[in-house]
């Protein structure tokens, strides 16, 4: 099985900056796209951004110049980089891989979720 553990959430004030992390464990042969997403109360949950196992990104565009996606393969661990942070970026922040597992089955995993508030 693989699991998948985030942390870096927490209460910023509109402007800061924040940085999400989200490392992957088990029985992991590859991992393919990772992303984050978000769902904010009432709202469904909604693309962040995602990068390729090629290093290539997306972005909503809600974030496009504000949030950096990252990954390290050898950690198996995916960044969300967070600055100019607004009131309305405020959610619950989750991580998805698409792993290739060491039986060569290919699933998608979750992370927790990790709460973001930006408040004054």
């Amino acid at each position: 099985q693989v699991q998948l553990v985030e942390s870096g959430g927490g209460l910023v004030q509109p402007g800061g900056s924040l940085r999400l992390s989200c490392a992957a464990s088990g029985s992991i042969f590859r991992i393919n796209a990772m992303g984050w997403y978000r769902q904010a109360p009432g709202k469904e949950r909604e693309l962040v951004a995602q990068i390729t196992s090629g290093g290539s990104t997306d972005y909503a565009d809600s974030v496009k110049g504000r949030f950096t996606i990252s990954r390290d393969d050898a950690k198996n661990t995916v960044w969300l980089q967070m600055n100019s942070l607004k009131p309305e970026d405020t959610a619950v922040y989750y991580c998805k891989m698409v792993v290739v597992t060491l039986t060569t089955y290919t699933s998608d995993f979750w992370g927790q979720g990790t709460q973001v508030t930006v408040s004054s």
